[in-house]
């Protein structure tokens, strides 16, 4: 057995975790902005060279533009190589955030790598629906060779 196939049931429970969490954490978001009468969240990130970031949160209710309430809310995480989720405390913007960095972690893990990628999430309180807007970066090249 190689070293990769004795980390493939690892990685295989650490995705199932991170997909469990995110489902619990989705909830609790979708909850907490609801109760803030938060109608919709567009959230930017953009990463390259092994980077990555948020760029910008912004919650509205209906067109305007509104802050953040000072909401702490329970969030679960996991952790590679353990079975259990952990929980700990979180504001509702970080834990917007967190959801997130959690579903890229989730859906296309390495984003921020090499020419790496950018895009937007969209919340749509009403419809408890999370959109995804996902563009990775590639170097491509052109060659062309003669004989005279």
């Amino acid at each position: 057995m190689t070293d990769t196939q004795d980390l493939q049931p690892g990685w295989t429970q650490f995705r199932a975790a991170i997909a469990k969490a995110n489902d619990l954490n989705k909830v609790i978001v979708f909850d907490a902005l609801s109760a803030a009468g938060i109608t919709h969240v567009k959230v930017d990130f953009d990463g390259e060279g092994d980077q990555g970031q948020i760029d910008s949160v912004a919650a509205h209710a209906g067109a305007e533009t509104v802050e953040f309430p000072a909401t702490t809310v329970t969030l679960h995480s996991a952790e590679y190589g353990c079975e259990e989720l952990t929980n700990h405390e979180s504001s509702l913007r970080e834990a917007v955030e967190e959801l997130c960095y959690r579903y890229l972690e989730q859906e296309q893990g390495g984003w921020e790598n090499n020419d790496g990628a950018f895009g937007e999430f969209t919340f749509d309180v009403a419809e408890r629906k999370i959109e995804l807007d996902f563009n990775t970066r590639f170097t491509d090249y052109s060659r062309h060779s003669y004989t005279f």
